[in-house]
């Protein structure tokens, strides 16, 4: 037993260093893309050029100089200012400059964005909107988990009945994404029936309520948090049901059935056990993904969260904040790749004698 412990930490400390090192690959491949390949930053330092000259050519001071004097006024303050934001170097040496800094967490500063409190530190800016992404999607997907799990058992057990050939064939619509559902609920409640907002998290001008602040909140929830729902509802339970149904008709379950087995000790330890490892899975990586947004959600309902972010910094080309949202998620899914292990090999203990031969 001590071995097996001793193999199981050994794999853990295996498992912490691979997966760091794919964290480091997926950040500085985001940063070379995010950079395209270094031409972001000399659009920077074109543009870093026109606004040292417009500064200049606004200055009385120099307003007398000749051309060629004020361009050489301007190449000196250019130079110095590309030695202090390290942009005087190639950009396969900063590449490796921004890994170590997003590595570390020291996010910098957005190029084009801020914060509602106008800073534009990074981590400011991501840190203002991801409660509301967490406020959103988080509730979207602990709703999603629960109904999926509970239904899906229910229909694991009357398969073959009325309502599980409807989910059955109902589990097609959920092809469609979340935000073309919320299109449609926009046009119907918002437009046609107006008991709804459009969109946002507050009226306009909010309330200055708390209670009423927090019911405003949860009126412009309803339209985004139903859409997803809607859109996950009958293909996530079809699932539940085909992977309880799976676990179901196992040979040890029929024995433990035919021993007369009372049916909710059948559910709980011969079925809902051993898919134990598989649901906690499908648990947190759905909780993370939940906390990286949805881009085109959060723009169609102008949810102020980290799709939108994500939205705005991919259009604005703004490096730093596409960099910072990548490397924070990339941390999030690694860290739970290596809780998950863990609590693998604490809820099935063959999986830890497994690892640690």
């Amino acid at each position: 037993m001590a071995g097996s412990k001793k193999g199981f930490i050994k794999f853990v400390v295996k498992r912490v260093v691979t997966v760091y090192i794919i964290v480091m690959v997926a950040v500085y491949l985001t940063i070379i893309i995010a950079n395209m390949g270094g031409y972001v930053d000399e659009i920077m330092k074109g543009q870093l050029m026109l606004q040292i000259r417009m500064q200049l050519k606004g200055n009385p001071e120099y307003s007398t100089l000749p051309p060629a004097e004020l361009e050489k006024i301007a190449q000196g303050i250019y130079e110095e200012e590309l030695k202090r934001r390290g942009l005087d170097q190639p950009f396969f040496i900063r590449s490796f400059v921004y890994m170590k800094d997003a590595l570390t967490l020291d996010l910098g500063r957005a190029l084009y964005m801020t914060s509602e409190g106008g800073s534009r530190l990074v981590k400011l800016i991501i840190l203002e909107r991801l409660p509301y992404t967490v406020m959103l999607f988080t509730t979207a997907m602990l709703i999603n988990f629960t109904l999926h799990l509970v239904i899906g058992l229910y229909l694991s057990r009357r398969h073959g009945s009325k309502i599980d050939k409807l989910f059955i064939a109902l589990a097609p619509t959920s092809i469609i994404p979340g935000w073309f559902y919320g299109i449609f609920l926009i046009l119907i409640f918002a437009a046609y029936l107006r008991v709804l907002p459009y969109g946002g998290i507050l009226d306009v001008p909010p309330p200055t309520d708390p209670i009423a602040r927090t019911l405003n909140i949860l009126e412009h929830m309803v339209l985004p948090l139903s859409s997803w729902i809607i859109a996950a509802f009958f293909l996530g339970c079809y699932g539940r049901r085909t992977f309880f149904l799976i676990f179901s008709t196992e040979d040890y379950v029929e024995a433990a059935k035919a021993k007369g087995v009372p049916s909710r000790r059948l559910t709980t330890q011969y079925i809902l056990r051993p898919t134990l490892p598989p649901i906690i899975t499908g648990f947190a990586l759905s909780l993370i993904g939940s906390w990286s947004g949805a881009i085109i959600t959060e723009t169609v309902f102008n949810w102020p969260g980290l799709g939108l972010i994500a939205y705005q910094a991919i259009g604005a080309f703004d490096t730093p904040v596409i960099l910072g949202f990548t490397v924070i998620y990339a941390y999030l899914l690694a860290a739970t790749v290596v809780i998950l292990d863990i609590l693998y090999g604490l809820v099935d203990p063959r999986i830890k004698v497994m690892y640690g031969r």
